[in-house]
Parts: C-alpha cells; structure tokens; sequence
C-alpha cells in the first residue's frame, strides 16, 4: 500500500458548421460555444467540439470542474484541454460553479443543489450537441475535485466515470455512499500544499478538508476492500494503486509535485475508462 506520508463574448466565437451526431443542431444554432456560455436554469456551461466529428457519430464528453473561485471560461480557453478533447474525440465540457464554488454537502455556502443542475446541463447537451449520457466523464480540480467526489458519492451512475485531481470528501467524511462504486481515478500531488493528502483547516478552524486516504477508506470499507492489497502500477510519472470491486474501480494516483492539474491525466483517465467500458482500445 502506498505510504501515507503527507510528504461573454461576442457571437463570433460560436463554432459554426459543426454538424453533431444524430441530425442535432449545429453550435451556431445553439447560439452558445466555445466563449459563449450555454445557458440554462440555475448556471451555465461552456463547451468546445472536436474538430473531427462526423455526423451519426456517438459524441461522448468529459466535464471539467474549475477550481475554488474559478472561471469556466478560462478551461475553454486551455489549449491542452482543447488539443485533448479533439485528440479524443470527444465535448470538453467547462461547468461554472456559482460565484465560483461549489455547493457539496460539507461546503461552507450552498448555493444551488449541484445533483439537480448537472442532470439539467446532462440533459441540455444531449438535446443540443447530441452528447451521450452513458459516454462521460467528471473530471474538476481542487475545490472542483471535492465537488467530483460528492457527486460519485451520491449517484455513481450520473456520470461513466470520475477523475477528481487534487481533492477529496470534507470532514466529517461520509460513513458510506448510497451507490454503486464508481470508475474513479483520482490524482494527487503528494507536494501539494493548498489540499494536503491529509487535508488542512480552513476558515480559523471551521471546515476541514478530508485525508484522500480516509476519503478512500470510506469505499474500500464499503465493498469490503479494507484488507484487500491493491494492483500497484506506475504510469509515467504516477505511482498508482488500484482496487478492483464487483463493480466499478478505485484508482489513487501519485506524482511528486504540488497543486496542479494536468491535460494528460484526464487524458489518461478517459483512455482506462474507455478501455473497460469498451468504446476505445487502450493504447
């Protein structure tokens, strides 16, 4: 087992002449793309379309969750995500959290129910850009991981998979989660000082982030994994380990860094998880 060591724009930037799967409309009828946001009740999103998409083609997506007072826009800005979503073919989804956060459990605000708006950004995009809702995957960052966690704890089957980075549950942690394990890769650098593995107070006291071990913990125990000795891997620069339930998957990824977030981890995660749902070939 790994050590726990605690070492809006102007309409011009719609995509125009994209021809989605199924007949659906193109983004320039959406009126939203790229730098315009799509908006809908409670929120909006931002999305960008693979540059090769054929018409009847099936368009699977991955969701990005910004960090703490994070901006969508700026993820639909990133080049790296861009060139990932149109190496993989598929909708890189930016979601914005309101004033920038997000309303999990143990937050300290709660500003929006985040189950229901995400069924309604699932749904606005299957109308829309033709997104399958059984080709998908929750990725978010920092403060945007933490709400990626909550969201797999509540209804696992929301979203295909889930590749939190740099974030975890709160304390107190959940005793169990009242669903199926998911698929989920999580990633975390054991530099990182802003969302230690262990976790650290916040607020003089008030919130604590979870340990990402514990966090862990509370599936393993769930799916009677506790004595269960994990798949031990490394991937580049991760050091990962794995545990297999009936259902689902539990990956913890390390690298030596700090607070980051990089394109090819979400990459990664999208590439296994095709892999075992059997929509790509792993390679």
């Amino acid at each position: 087992m790994l050590s726990k060591k605690y070492s809006f724009v102007g309409c011009a930037a719609v995509l125009s002449g994209v021809v989605l799967a199924g007949g659906n409309s193109t983004a320039a009828e959406t009126g939203c793309g790229e730098e315009v946001p799509c908006e809908i009740e409670n929120g909006q999103y931002y999305i960008h379309l693979p540059k090769a998409h054929e018409d009847g083609e099936v368009l699977g997506a991955i969701f990005y969750l910004h960090g703490h007072r994070g901006k969508a826009v700026n993820a639909i800005r990133n080049k790296g995500f861009q060139r990932m979503a149109d190496e993989l073919g598929v909708a890189f989804v930016a979601v914005q959290g309101v004033d920038g956060t997000w309303s999990f459990p143990t937050a300290p605000r709660n500003l929006r129910d985040e189950a229901v708006f995400f069924d309604s950004v699932l749904s606005d995009l299957s109308d829309k850009f033709g997104v399958d809702k059984n080709r998908t995957l929750l990725s978010g960052f920092s403060s945007g991981g933490f709400m990626t966690w909550y969201l797999a704890c509540q209804d696992s089957g929301k979203f295909s998979g889930y590749a939190p980075i740099a974030g975890a549950f709160w304390e107190p942690l959940p005793k169990d989660c009242p669903t199926e394990p998911p698929y989920l890769f999580h990633v975390h650098g054991t530099s990182d000082t802003v969302v230690p593995l262990a976790g650290r107070w916040l607020g003089g006291g008030q919130w604590k982030q979870g340990d990402v071990f514990e966090s862990f913990d509370v599936w393993r125990r769930q799916n009677g994994l506790e004595d269960a000795a994990p798949q031990k891997f490394t991937d580049g620069n991760l050091t990962c380990e794995r545990w297999q339930p009936s259902e689902g998957l539990l990956e913890l990824c390390l690298h030596d860094g700090g607070h980051s977030v990089e394109a090819k981890w979400i990459k990664r995660a999208w590439t296994e998880l095709g892999s075992m749902m059997g929509w790509t070939e792993k390679g």
